[in-house]
C-alpha cells in the first residue's frame, strides 16, 4: 500500500484568539500529528491548546515585539513568508495573507478566509485610523499584490470559507474556489464557567476590535436602548477608543476561557454583528446553544443566518438599525430546535470530511 501523505499545516501567525485561529485547531485534529509553520507565534496571546502541538516559527519570531504586534511587522512578512519552507507532500494553507506564499516541497491547498484585506479592501480594513500603515500601504501596495498574487499562483487548490470570498478569489487572482464553510468548535455540552460580574440575559458581540468590525456601532445601537445590555468579548486596537465609548449597560471583556464563553453563549438572548465578515462564525456558536442573531446583511453572514428561522439583517451598520433589528429579535417567538439544526450543518466533523477528501483529490493527480 502506498504511504500516507505527509500532511502540514499552515497558518499567517499566531499570535491572537480569533475564529480563523480555531479553525487551524480544527485542522490540527482533522489531520492529527500534523506540523504547524507560521511566521510569528505568542503562546500567550492565542489559544493555549497551540501549547500541545508542534508549531514551528519563522526567523521573525525572535523578535519579541512583533510577536506581541503583527501588524507591526507588515513590511518584514513578505520576506518571512517566503523564506518559511515547508517540507511535506501536502500543505494545507489557513490563509488571509500570508501562509499561502510559503513555499514547500509538495503540494499546497490553500483555505482562504479572504484576500488580504489590507492589499483589495484597504478603506474598510483600516476605517479612520492607520494613517502611517495607509501612507505604508500606498507606497508598498503595489509591490505586496504583486508577492501577494504570485504567491497564489503556487497554489494546487483554493478553498473559500463563503460565497463572497469565492467571488474575492475570482476578482483578486482569477481562480475558481470550492467553498467550505469553517466549522464551529463550540461543544454546547462543555463545562460552563460564569464570568465575574455579569448577569444572564445579555446580548453578545463576539469580535476582534478593529475598525471594519463595526462594534463601536453595536455600542453605540446599545447606548439607545439602557434597558437592555450587551456584552462585548474580545481584544484589539480599538479596545481604548470602544472602552471610552461604552455606556453603563454595556460591558467588555477579553481572554476569557472557553468555558467563560460557553456560558455567555448558553445565557445570552442573543448574538449581535455589524462587522464586514468574510464568514459568519458567531452566529453559528450562537446557534450551538439555540440563540438567534441579528447581523449585518453582507458578506459571509448571508451562508450562516437564515433570515426569520436562525435570525434576523440589518442593511447596513448605522446604530438605528441595529436597535431596530433586536426589536425585532425581541418580537419573534425563535424555534431554538430549528436553530440547533442550523449549528449542526457546521459541525467540525463534516469540516474535517471535506479536507480529507480535497486531500485525496489532490494527492490523487
Amino acid at each position: 500500500m502506498p504511504a500516507e501523505p505527509r500532511i502540514a499545516i499552515a497558518h499567517d501567525y499566531l499570535t491572537q484568539r480569533g475564529g480563523a485561529e480555531r479553525v487551524v485547531l480544527s485542522m490540527a485534529r482533522a489531520f492529527p500529528g500534523a506540523p504547524i509553520y507560521t511566521t510569528l507565534y505568542d503562546p500567550a496571546g492565542t489559544f493555549p491548546e497551540f501549547r500541545e502541538l508542534d508549531v514551528r516559527v519563522s526567523p521573525l519570531n525572535r523578535i519579541g515585539r512583533l510577536r506581541r504586534d503583527h501588524r507591526s511587522a507588515l513590511l518584514a512578512l513578505p520576506f518571512a513568508a517566503s523564506r518559511l519552507r515547508v517540507p511535506a507532500d501536502v500543505v494545507l494553507a489557513s490563509s488571509s495573507g500570508w501562509a499561502h506564499g510559503f513555499p514547500t516541497t509538495g503540494r499546497k491547498i490553500v483555505y482562504c478566509y479572504s484576500p488580504a484585506r489590507w492589499l483589495y479592501q484597504t478603506d474598510a480594513y483600516l476605517g479612520d485610523s492607520g494613517r502611517l500603515k495607509r501612507a505604508v500601504l500606498s507606497l508598498a501596495g503595489g509591490a505586496l499584490r504583486t508577492w501577494d498574487r504570485r504567491a497564489a499562483a503556487t497554489a494546487d487548490r483554493y478553498l473559500a470559507i463563503s460565497t463572497v470570498v469565492q467571488g474575492r478569489i475570482r476578482d483578486a487572482y482569477a481562480r475558481d474556489a470550492r467553498i467550505v464553510p469553517a466549522p464551529h468548535s463550540t461543544d454546547a455540552a462543555g463545562a460552563l464557567e460564569p464570568v465575574d460580574g455579569i448577569e444572564p440575559g445579555a446580548y453578545l458581540c463576539v469580535s476582534r476590535l478593529l475598525p471594519y468590525k463595526n462594534v463601536d456601532r453595536v455600542i453605540e445601537a446599545f447606548a439607545r436602548m439602557p434597558d437592555r445590555r450587551l456584552v462585548v468579548v474580545g481584544r484589539g486596537p480599538e479596545e481604548a477608543r470602544l472602552r471610552a465609548l461604552a455606556p453603563a449597560n454595556v460591558r467588555m471583556v477579553k481572554d476569557l476561557s472557553d468555558a467563560q464563553l460557553r456560558w455567555l453563549y448558553a445565557v445570552s438572548r442573543g448574538v449581535v454583528a455589524a462587522s464586514y465578515e468574510d464568514f459568519g462564525l458567531t452566529p453559528i456558536e450562537a446557534a450551538a446553544f439555540g440563540r438567534p442573531s441579528a447581523v449585518l446583511r453582507w458578506g459571509g453572514f448571508l451562508d450562516t443566518v437564515c433570515e426569520g428561522e436562525t435570525g434576523v439583517y440589518f442593511d447596513e451598520p448605522q446604530p438605528g438599525l441595529i436597535a431596530r433589528a433586536i426589536d425585532e429579535l425581541e418580537e419573534r417567538d425563535w424555534d431554538e430546535r430549528a436553530i440547533l439544526a442550523t449549528g449542526e450543518r457546521f459541525s467540525e466533523a463534516r469540516f474535517a470530511d471535506e479536507l480529507r477528501r480535497v486531500v485525496a483529490e489532490v494527492t490523487a493527480t
